[in-house]
């Protein structure tokens, strides 16, 4: 990070489980767990996860859904997010995602800046997806296909999101 740049990259998303996570059915993803966030903890460019009282965020609640997980972390840019995204450990899990969790319709991705130093909490994620949702990509919220410079983001505040957007139980 630089003076030039005062924000950094939150990303948040979020699964729909095919299975508990203790069933054999996602195994492969459990076992690969702590190995991928301590390949994110050492990427260029990583700032912070969110980790729960298991070293990963699995134990922490989503939008009130206990089949759904969620990942939520920092990063200093876009480029770093997509550099670690689509390389080894991570790149071969996020193939393999079809195996461990439902396909859905409605946004699961979502991308915001924050100023450095912030650690989003649970609910600002939950509101940048109900977001992104409702309105597409803005610079309230977007996705690494149609992303927004960090320039203004403390300006952006988001409009009001109805009940009904939540992922279904």
């Amino acid at each position: 990070m630089t003076e030039a740049n005062p924000y950094q990259l939150a990303q948040v998303n979020i699964g729909r489980l095919k299975a508990p996570l203790d069933s054999p059915q996602l195994k492969a993803f459990v076992d690969n767990l702590d190995p991928v966030n301590a390949d994110a903890d050492n990427a260029d460019g990583f700032v912070w996860r969110l980790e729960g009282e298991t070293g990963d965020a699995t134990d922490i609640a989503v939008f009130g859904d206990e089949w759904l997980i969620i990942n939520m972390s920092v990063w200093r840019d876009t480029n770093a997010l997509t550099a670690y995204m689509y390389q080894g450990r991570h790149r071969e899990m996020l193939a393999r995602r079809r195996e461990f969790f439902e396909r859905v319709q409605e946004a699961m991705v979502a991308l915001w800046w924050v100023p450095a130093g912030h650690r989003p909490t649970v609910a600002e994620a939950e509101s940048r997806l109900l977001h992104l949702r409702t309105n597409g990509p803005t610079p309230y919220a977007f996705t690494l296909r149609t992303p927004f410079p960090a320039r203004g983001a403390e300006q952006f505040t988001a409009p009001a999101i109805p009940d009904d957007l939540g992922c279904p139980a």
